[in-house]
């Protein structure tokens, strides 16, 4: 599986990282491979930027933070010069034990996508 975090839908990076998981997500099917968004907006902005983008696979809703805290993932940030908390794009491929092969942090948005293939 591969479980991506993101700030939030619509915005740029997260909707170029959104779209390229979805361009290569018949790749990722082929190879077994599940991939889940998660951010903190609602269920409805995500069936909206699911529907809006034609996205092929599941964006999950957290909007208690509950699995973003649990995957360390809600952090401090800097954003011309103000700090922030916020979550920190990340992206972790699971094995079919429910175990975290490997955890990518500050990942490129544009390039992740690619990236989690090559490492299936």
């Amino acid at each position: 599986m591969i479980l991506y975090f993101y700030p939030k839908d619509n915005t740029p990076g997260c909707t170029k990282q959104a779209c390229n998981f979805g361009e290569l997500y018949p790749q990722f099917q082929e190879k077994g491979a599940v991939v889940l968004g998660v951010s903190k907006d609602s269920v409805t902005s995500h069936k909206k930027f699911e529907e809006k983008y034609g996205l092929p696979f599941t964006l999950l809703s957290d909007t208690e933070l509950t699995c973003i805290k649990a995957y360390d993932v809600w952090q401090e940030k800097k954003n011309y010069g103000k700090v922030s908390m916020g979550v920190v794009r990340t992206t972790y491929l699971i094995d079919e034990e429910g175990v975290i092969a490997e955890a990518f942090d500050k990942v490129k948005a544009a390039e992740n996508p690619q990236q989690m293939l090559s490492v299936l």
